[in-house]
C-alpha cells in the first residue's frame, strides 16, 4: 500500500511540475507576443532631442547673474568634470548604490516592485535605477503603467550599451528635477547656493542629492525642512556605508551650517537694462532661441556702479517729488570712449507701487515702476552732456568766448529737409 501512495504522490508532483512549466511557457509566450506589440521609442531620437536651457544675462565680469531667461524650465548643462565629486557620490549613494555594477536594471528590485504593485493593484513602487530614470526623464511619457515600465527596462539596457556609466550619470545630473522649474545640478547649485556645481561642499551636495525623489515635498522653502535635513543625513550615512567618505567627513558635514539663498536673491537685477538686453536678443535671435538655447550673455553693465546709481536715483527722485511734484527719474551712464552702457536706471523704484495710490496704470498715474523712463516716449535725451560738442564745434567755426549770440528767433535753411 505505501508504494502505491508513494507512486501516486510522485505522479501528482510530476503532473504539477509539467502543468506549471506548460502554463509558464505559455504565459511567457503571451508576454513576449504582447511585449513585441509595444511601440518602443526610436533610440536615435535620444541624440536628436533638444534639451531646453536658460539664457543667462551677466554683468561685465561674467560673474554676477542679472537675469535667467527661460520658458518653463531653468537649466544649464555642464560637463561631467565640472560637477563636484561629492554630488556624484551623494547621488549614487541615495538613488542607486549599485549603479556602477548593474547593466541598467536591477532584476530583484524590479521583482520586488512588481510584487508590491500587484498586491496594491497599481503602480506604487518604481525600483528604478539611475539609468532607468534617465530614460524616464528623456524618452518616455510620465504615465505609471506596466507597459511603460517594460519600455523603460528595454531602453535602459540599450542605453547602457551606448554610453559609459559616467556619461549616464552626467545625463541624470544635468536633467534631474530639483524643485519648481529648476532642472539640472548647475541650475540647482546656482539657485539654492549661488555657486557653481563644481564648488559645492559635501553638506550642500547631500542636500541637493536628497531633492530629486520628491522635490516639492523636500523643498528648502516649504514646510518639510526637518524631513529634508533627515534625508540629507541619510545621504551622508549611505555615502559612509559605501566608503565614499570617512566618519570624520560625515560628522563635519552633519555639523556644517548650510544657508539656502532666499527666493528674493533669485530675482532680476538691473531690471530695466536686463529687459532692454532681452528685447535686443529677441529681435536678433528669436524668442525660442532666447528661451531654450542656453545663451550666455556678457553685458557692459558695471553692477557696482549700477547699485549706487539706483540708490541715488531713488533718493533724489523722492526729494524732487516733495519739491517739484516730480514723481520719477532715470539715469543712463555711458563710457564716452567706448559707448558702452555702464549703468541704466529706468525708474526710481522697480518694485514700487504706482502713484498716487488708486491711480490706473497707463491712464492717470504720475509714477509707474516698470516703464523705462530713460527711453519711454522721449527718445535719447543728452542733457548737458551735449554742450562740449556744441562749444567745440563753435570754436572750430571761429567763435570765441567773447562772441555774442543774440537771443532771437532764427530760422535755419536746410537743403536736406524742411527749415527749422
Amino acid at each position: 500500500m505505501p508504494k502505491k501512495k508513494h507512486s501516486r504522490s510522485v505522479k501528482f508532483l510530476y503532473g504539477a511540475v509539467v502543468t506549471f512549466l506548460i502554463v509558464g511557457v505559455f504565459s511567457a509566450g503571451i508576454f513576449v507576443l504582447w511585449a513585441s506589440t509595444l511601440k518602443i521609442p526610436d533610440f536615435n531620437s535620444f541624440n536628436e532631442r533638444k534639451v531646453a536651457q536658460s539664457t543667462k544675462i551677466y554683468d561685465r565680469t561674467g560673474k554676477i547673474l542679472l537675469w535667467d531667461i527661460h520658458q518653463n524650465i531653468r537649466r544649464t548643462i555642464v560637463p561631467f568634470e565640472k560637477i563636484s565629486r561629492h554630488v556624484k557620490n551623494a547621488t549614487v549613494a541615495i538613488e542607486d548604490s549599485n549603479f556602477y555594477n548593474h547593466m541598467g536594471i536591477e532584476p530583484m528590485a524590479i521583482l520586488r516592485a512588481f510584487i508590491t504593485n500587484f498586491i496594491a493593484g497599481g503602480i506604487r513602487q518604481g525600483g528604478s535605477t539611475i539609468t532607468q530614470q534617465v530614460v524616464k526623464n528623456t524618452l518616455l511619457s510620465p504615465e505609471r503603467t506596466i507597459a511603460r515600465k517594460i519600455k523603460e527596462a528595454i531602453l535602459s539596457l540599450r542605453l547602457e550599451k551606448k554610453f559609459s556609466k559616467n556619461e549616464i550619470l552626467s545625463l541624470y545630473l544635468n536633467e534631474a528635477p530639483y524643485g519648481g522649474n529648476i532642472y539640472g545640478i548647475e541650475e540647482a547649485a546656482q539657485s539654492f547656493f549661488g555657486k557653481h556645481a563644481s564648488e559645492l561642499t559635501l553638506a550642500e551636495s547631500a542636500y541637493l542629492a536628497a531633492l530629486p525623489q520628491a522635490p516639492t515635498y523636500y523643498s528648502p522653502y516649504g514646510n518639510h525642512r526637518k524631513e529634508l535635513k533627515e534625508r540629507k543625513n541619510l545621504v551622508l550615512k549611505r555615502m559612509l556605508d559605501l566608503k565614499f567618505i570617512t566618519e570624520k567627513e560625515k560628522e563635519a558635514a552633519g555639523k556644517e551650517e548650510v544657508r539656502f539663498l532666499s527666493r528674493g536673491n533669485q530675482s532680476i537685477k538691473a531690471p530695466h537694462f536686463s529687459i532692454f538686453i532681452r528685447s535686443y536678443l529677441e529681435k536678433k535671435y528669436g524668442k525660442d532661441a532666447l528661451e531654450e538655447d542656453g545663451l550666455k550673455v556678457i553685458t557692459t553693465i558695471d553692477y557696482g556702479l549700477q547699485q549706487k546709481a539706483e540708490e541715488l536715483v531713488k533718493k533724489y527722485s523722492e526729494e524732487d517729488t516733495k519739491k517739484f511734484d516730480a514723481y520719477n527719474a532715470g539715469l543712463v551712464g555711458i563710457d564716452p570712449k567706448t559707448g558702452q552702457i555702464l549703468v541704466m536706471v529706468g525708474s526710481k523704484d522697480w518694485s514700487g507701487e504706482p502713484l498716487p495710490k488708486g491711480c490706473l496704470p497707463g491712464v492717470n498715474c504720475k509714477f509707474e515702476p516698470k516703464p523705462n523712463a530713460t527711453s519711454y516716449g522721449i527718445g535719447r535725451q543728452p542733457g548737458s552732456s551735449i554742450k562740449p560738442f556744441v562749444y567745440a564745434t563753435a570754436f572750430e567755426k571761429g567763435y570765441t568766448p567773447e562772441t555774442v549770440i543774440f537771443n532771437l528767433k532764427t530760422e535755419f535753411n536746410s537743403s536736406c529737409g524742411p527749415d527749422y
